[in-house]
């Protein structure tokens, strides 16, 4: 499903779906299809073999669509970036091209022709150019008359086996198999007529199945695809990857070797996430055994985009040759614990904070799988250092943020530092001139002594903090923690905005270097509304995510860039005042305890017509105060009340009603602030 025009796209792609559940009208199917249902065994894959772990490489479409920039040089350079920053060596082999590669009509042969301005040498020199470096190419099409793309170049619907023999002479070794202009042709005849035509031209080709999940590839698209796309497209924004990452987690019993669940490509390094986030996603995806398709343009990468692409210890999570899909322990709280049984005995445990603030994720050893009453080597998969520990994997972890352990049960693991927790409470927010306590604890994890223990606090130019209690200590034992208090005071004058305020524990093992480990933090400075009443939409939130594009103020959700949003609407009213969103939306407004109440009429917005599922909630200091249940289309407005009195913060929270993101257009129509 494509995101050049994301709505006119989905309309399209989805109305041609919904045609096929309910006609389920086909082509003749090929006689391999019609053994297989008098119970012959099931088939194989065509890329049967090839991905017995997760498919790695790039996609071009999340940072060009169909932009002219994507053409025969893009795919050249990257291949020579493959290669020049090591991420062949890495793991990443596929090259692939998305939609947009071909001309827009088929040639008087029938036969696909590719765009002779992008790729004037044709996509098999492109091939034999990335085969050159070691590498493999992937192409892309649709099992429909005409692919997503608002030009509509020709699917392969009714064409499967010519167009698969064109890939296999080209020396394509990766198909993704798009899903738009289907016109109503049962989903998994189309897939598997492709999956026979591709094994006929006998050339192994990897093929990724992109229905979207809408069918429900999981239960029945093993040995007919190697992949299969579990939800709609990804966008590059927090709200996006989140919601992806909570639609594929339950699908791990349907994952192994040579059958993956793809929750889409990666954005990181797109620019609409930051780091911290970004490293998620990555730690997230690899977590899940998702297949790691780069979607950014290398040639302008970062070196923060590059460290977490390059990070091997996580790719050798997602890369594991067991090839099992991490489980979710607990998510109380937005407090995740997610954990992967590796190969080798280990497990990876993921500490995924979803919420606005730091908090403070837990679990142990046990819980993740491994045997009790044993020591413990734990490695940090982004601080790159083993550590012993008596049991306890615990961190504080900062806002969007994830803490990536790998734990081995290891009885010599002394050898290693004390595993440590550094935890921070008390520095969300501070107000200009007035001093607030902010509480520092560190706790020894480990089965050994940590000395020379010191705890300091990092604090912006012309901030103050003075430690009120010790801030050093000659020993800490295992189990044992020094607790320390802070006096922190933003000077006057000091504007609204996010800072930086970083914790930092230095602690010296038996024997070795000294260990040093900090928690990122934002101390947020803010103001609270004005007394009387305001609009939300007048005021500026402290922090916002947005399933599809950002949130608009005053209008609804357009999906893409700020300001192409329409008149908020809900049931035939429209309102001049509101925010418009998409799941999975959340924004946060600084209240100071001085608001009594929150007050909206909220819905479905008429565009997306009686499509949509939604869940609207008030959170209060992160306490659900208001929620108006699962909401959709056809249900028109409905009014919603909170009482947040006494609350620092108040977030305004759209869930997905667990049909996708897509439609989810959610208005809050004039949100008032009573303060």
């Amino acid at each position: 499903m494509r995101q050049l025009s994301a709505r006119s796209a989905r309309l399209r792609g989805i109305g041609a779906l919904t045609a096929a559940v309910l006609c389920g009208a086909g082509l003749g199917a090929p006689a391999a299809v019609a053994a297989a249902r008098d119970g012959a065994p099931a088939a194989t894959s065509p890329g049967a073999g090839l991905v017995d772990t997760p498919p790695m490489g790039f996609n071009n479409w999340n940072s060009t669509h169909c932009r002219p920039e994507f053409n025969e040089d893009m795919v050249k350079g990257m291949a020579d970036l493959f290669v020049a920053k090591g991420l062949k060596d890495a793991g990443y082999q596929y090259i692939n091209l998305d939609d947009c590669w071909a001309e827009s009509q088929r040639d008087a042969n029938g036969k696909l022709v590719p765009d002779p301005v992008r790729f004037p040498h044709g996509i098999k020199a492109v091939a034999d150019y990335v085969h050159s470096k070691g590498l493999k190419l992937g192409i892309y099409t649709s099992a429909g008359t005409h692919t997503c793309s608002e030009v509509g170049f020709p699917g392969a619907l009714g064409h499967e086996y010519s167009d698969a023999q064109q890939f296999a002479d080209w020396g394509v070794d990766y198909l993704k198999y798009d899903n738009c202009n289907n016109q109503g042709v049962d989903a998994q005849k189309r897939y598997t007529t492709m999956r026979d035509a591709l094994k006929a031209t006998g050339r192994p080709i990897v093929y990724s199945i992109c229905e979207w999940g809408s069918n429900k590839p999981w239960l029945w698209a093993k040995g007919v695809g190697d992949l299969w796309r579990t939800t709609g497209d990804i966008s590059d924004s927090w709200g996006s990857m989140l919601s992806i990452m909570k639609q594929n987690l339950p699908l791990a019993p349907y994952a192994g070797p040579g059958h993956w669940n793809d929750p889409d490509m990666l954005e990181v390094g797109n620019g609409g996430m930051t780091d911290t986030e970004y490293r998620t996603h990555f730690s997230m995806w690899s977590v899940m055994a998702a297949p790691l398709l780069i979607g950014t343009d290398l040639r302008q990468a970062d070196d923060a985009t590059y460290q977490i692409l390059e990070n091997k210890d996580v790719i050798a999570v997602d890369q594991d040759k067991l090839g099992e899909q991490g489980h979710v322990v607990s998510s109380e709280g937005g407090r995740w614990v997610v954990v992967k049984e590796m190969a080798d005995g280990s497990r990876a445990v993921a500490l995924f904070n979803e919420s606005d603030r730091a908090q403070r994720i837990a679990t142990t050893a046990t819980a993740a799988g491994l045997a009790t009453g044993h020591a413990y080597r734990v490695r940090d998969l982004w601080q790159h250092r083993d550590y012993n520990s008596a049991g306890t994997l615990a961190a504080t972890v900062p806002a969007h943020g994830t803490v990536l352990l790998r734990v081995w049960k290891d009885d010599h693991s002394v050898v290693y530092p004390p595993a440590a927790e550094l935890g921070v409470t008390g520095a969300d927010f501070v107000q200009p001139g007035k001093t607030e306590e902010v509480t520092t604890t560190l706790t020894d994890l480990g089965r050994t002594t940590a000395r020379r223990v010191s705890v300091d606090l990092d604090v912006p130019d012309g901030w103050q903090a003075e430690a009120t209690s010790p801030a050093t200590a000659r020993t800490l034992k295992s189990g044992k923690a020094l607790t320390t208090t802070w006096s922190v005071t933003a000077p006057k004058g000091t504007g609204p905005g996010s800072y930086g305020v970083n914790a930092v524990a230095t602690y010296w093992p038996s024997h070795g270097d000294a260990v040093t480990t900090r928690v990122p933090l934002r101390a947020r400075v803010a103001v609270a509304p004005p007394a009387g009443d305001s609009f939300a939409s007048d005021l500026t939130a402290l922090s916002s995510a947005n399933g599809w594009g950002p949130v608009e103020k005053d209008h609804s959700n357009g999906e893409a860039a700020a300001g192409d949003g329409k008149a908020l609407t809900i049931a035939g009213t429209t309102y001049a005042k509101g925010l418009g969103t998409n799941a999975a939306s959340s924004l946060e407004y600084y209240t100071g305890k001085q608001c009594s109440a929150l007050k909206a009429t909220v819905g479905v917005d008429d565009e997306v017509g009686d499509r949509g599922s939604v869940t609207f909630e008030v959170l209060a200091d992160g306490r659900k105060v208001a929620s108006t249940g699962l909401l959709k289309g056809t249900d028109g407005a409905q009014q919603l009340t909170a009482d947040i009195t006494g609350a620092q913060s108040v977030q305004l929270v759209v869930t997905d009603g667990g049909d996708g993101p897509d439609y989810d257009h959610a208005d809050w129509a004039q949100p008032t602030f009573s303060c």
